[in-house]
This record gives C-alpha cells, structure tokens and sequence, in this order.
C-alpha cells in the first residue's frame, strides 16, 4: 500500500513546454505528476526527465480542443486512484489568425476555454478537500491593460459562449481575430475560476497572469529568429519591463500557488504571484456566473449531439 504522501498527485496540463514543463520540474518530487498533453513523445520525454530528478510521472494523452480526448482523459485520471491534491490548467495555444478545429468550432476557443472547462468539471468531485486549481488566464482579456493594447489586444469581445465556439465576437476588436479568440478564451477562464471557487469552498481555485513570456511554444507562430532573439532579449529587459517573464519565473509562482496549504480562494495574481484586478468584466460576480452557466450549457448540447 502507498503511503498518502507516495499517493498524493498534481496534474498538469501543457506540461511539454515552456512555463508548464518548467512546473513539472519544479514539482518532480512533490508527488507523482499526470502529464496531460497532445504529444506523446513530448510526454514521454517530459516524463523522463522528472523520473531523472528522482520523481514519478504518468503521461496521459489528451487533445483539448477534442472534448472526446478530454472525456477520456478525466476518466484515465480518476482511474489511477491516486490522491489528486492540485490541479495546473496550463494547456492553451495563441495564433493571430483564425483556426478552426476537424468541427469547424475555433480553435483558441476550445483549446483554451471549453476543454480545459470540461476536463476541470469532470475532476472536481475527485480532487481532495483542500486541493488547488489554477487556471491560466491573461491580462490581454482587460482592454485598458497597455501592454496589450499595444500589441494590438482590445480586450475580450465576448458575446456568448456559443457564438465563441463559432468564432464570432463583439465588433470592433483587434485587426486579427484570433487575438479576440485568445484575450476572450483567457477571459473565460479567469471568470470561471472566481465562479468555481464560490461553487466549491472546500477547495482553493485561482487564475493567474503568467507575464509576457515571448520565446514559447505558445508563440510558435512567430519566425525561429524572432523566438531566438525574444530568448536573449527578454532576460535583459526584465529588470524594466514588469510584464515580461520566464518560464522558469513562471514556474516558481505556479509552484507556490499549487502547493499553498492556506485557506485562501478565488485570488487573481500576477506573474509575481501578488494579487491583481482584471478588468471590470472579470470583478463582475453576474458575469462571472452568466459565462459558466453558458459554458456548462453549451457543453450539455454539444453532449447530446454527439450522441
């Protein structure tokens, strides 16, 4: 038999790259890691490389944008009867262009949003009392936040969470939609952790702002050069630029949260870990309900569809 501490879990999503692999290293003997991500090689390599720091992992296959994939993975992980102590919903993709899935839903929006919603719901009777939830989220949702304005954000244009699902937002946003896709799919995931955390107070659920993190996966749509010099830039600027972030400074903060035994909940923090507004939208309790209550509908009938 297992001890609790030997059986005791974390599981991260995106845990390939970036912010997310840099967690899995930082919490490699924490307890054992369920690596959920797309990629099976990726998987196994990230997995390798907790088990060299002396820690245990499980990789476990999952599309987000794919919420058959997502079922089937929420359903692996109850199987594993392990202790599910913390939960990391770090899995999301950014492309400035309009992507749809095999369904013809947008691609962001799934990815980001719906799945990781889907896959939280299907765990939350599971997790421990006491566990932590951390979803993703990002201050390009806030349309007076001036870092992202001038990267060409205006803020999150949602309309409903099916018109999301279709790739429809409110007029006037950015010159490229799939930057309306990102700041509202982030928006919607900062929201549902306010509401989720009233839902559920035997648990502690936040959103964080992970900071500008420029040379990831998750900017694979820019050019190797521009990664290449964001990779060497970004350090150097760090120290005057607020907003910018590391993977590894990311990890730290995503750590500390994830293994905080305080009673605190529903805490929106920044890339340092200390607590910050969102913008008028994502203080709105109303809002905060309206966008789960749709989400969970629109989950239901796309459910009933696909039988």
């Amino acid at each position: 038999m297992q001890s609790n501490m030997e059986n005791k879990a974390y599981i991260l999503t995106g845990p390939t790259s970036g912010a997310g692999r840099a967690t899995a290293l930082s919490l490699a003997t924490a307890g054992t890691l369920v690596l959920v991500g797309r990629n099976r090689d990726k998987l196994a390599e990230t997995a390798g490389a907790v088990e060299r720091l002396g820690g245990k992992a499980v990789p476990i296959l999952c599309d987000m944008s794919d919420l058959g994939s997502v079922r089937r993975a929420a359903d692996a992980i109850v199987a594993l009867d392990l202790r599910l102590i913390g939960l990391l919903n770090n899995a999301g993709i950014q492309n400035p262009h309009n992507a749809a899935t095999a369904d013809g839903w947008d691609n962001t929006f799934v990815t980001n949003h719906l799945g990781p919603f889907a896959f939280t719901q299907a765990l939350l009777p599971h997790l421990d009392d006491g566990a932590c939830v951390l979803f993703v989220g990002s201050a390009t949702e806030d349309p007076e936040r001036k870092p992202a304005v001038r990267a060409g954000f205006r803020g999150s244009r949602y309309l409903s969470a099916a018109a999301s699902l279709r790739g429809e937002w409110v007029p006037g946003g950015s010159s490229k939609p799939g930057m309306d896709a990102y700041a509202t799919s982030k928006q919607c995931n900062i929201v549902t952790a306010m509401a989720l955390a009233r839902e559920n107070p035997r648990l502690h659920i936040h959103a964080i702002e992970p900071g500008i993190m420029i040379a990831t996966g998750l900017h694979a749509h820019m050019s190797a050069s521009r990664r290449i010099l964001a990779s060497v830039l970004v350090p150097l600027l760090m120290p005057f630029v607020k907003v910018l972030s590391t993977p590894g400074r990311a990890a730290r903060v995503f750590t500390r949260i994830l293994t905080d035994a305080s009673a605190t909940t529903a805490c929106y923090y920044d890339q340092d870990g200390n607590p910050m507004q969102g913008s008028t939208f994502v203080r709105d309790r109303a809002f905060q309900d309206r966008v789960v209550a749709e989400t969970r509908a629109l989950l239901a009938e796309l459910d009933a569809g696909a039988r």
